[in-house]
C-alpha cells in the first residue's frame, strides 16, 4: 500500500478563483482553448486540445512567504469538474505520458525548506514518492512539478 495521498487544487480554491476570475495575487485569470495537455490541476487529467477550454492564473502552492516559494503559471477546466478521488496512487494518465509529462518531485520539511529533489525521468512515480518518504523522515510532503517547464501539479502528503 502507499505511504502518500495526492492532493489536487480544492473546488472550494477555484471557485474563489472562477467568481472573480482574478488570482491570489491579484492578476486576471485567461480563459483560452487548450493548447497543450496540462493537466488540470483539479481533476489530474489531461486536456483535450482544441476542445476545453481552460483557465490559466498564476499560483502558489505553498502556505508561508519564503526562499522556496515558487508561484506560477497553472491550468484548470473552465468547465465544472471532480477533485482527483484515487489519492492513494499517482494519477495514471499523467503517470503513463512520460513524454509529455515529465516529473521532477520536490520534498520540504514542516518549515517549507526544500530537502530533496529528484526526477521522475524513467521510473514509476508511485514507488518514487514511497521510497522518499521512507527514506527521508522529515519530508512533510512532496511537489510534483514538470520538470521541463517547473510548473506545479500537485500536492503529495505523508500518510
Amino acid at each position: 500500500m502507499n505511504n502518500f495521498k495526492i492532493v489536487p487544487l480544492s473546488k472550494a480554491f477555484v471557485q474563489k478563483i472562477k467568481t472573480t476570475m482574478t488570482d491570489d495575487f491579484g492578476n486576471p485569470v485567461i480563459e483560452q482553448p487548450a493548447t497543450g495537455l496540462g493537466p488540470c490541476r483539479i481533476s489530474l487529467k489531461p486536456f483535450n486540445k482544441g476542445v476545453d477550454n481552460r483557465l490559466l492564473f498564476k499560483h502558489s502552492p505553498f502556505e508561508v512567504e519564503n526562499a522556496y516559494n515558487q508561484p506560477g503559471p497553472i491550468f484548470i477546466h473552465a468547465a465544472d469538474v471532480e477533485e482527483y478521488s484515487d489519492i492513494f496512487r499517482f494519477p495514471p494518465e499523467i503517470k503513463a505520458n512520460k513524454q509529455s509529462f515529465p516529473l521532477s518531485l520536490i520534498g520540504y520539511n514542516k518549515d517549507q525548506m526544500m530537502a530533496v529533489t529528484r526526477l521522475v525521468g524513467d521510473a514509476d512515480v508511485d514507488e518514487l514518492i514511497n521510497e522518499l518518504f521512507d527514506q527521508y523522515p522529515d519530508i512533510e510532503y512532496l511537489h510534483a512539478r514538470n520538470a521541463q517547464a517547473c510548473c506545479f501539479i500537485c500536492k503529495i502528503e505523508r500518510r
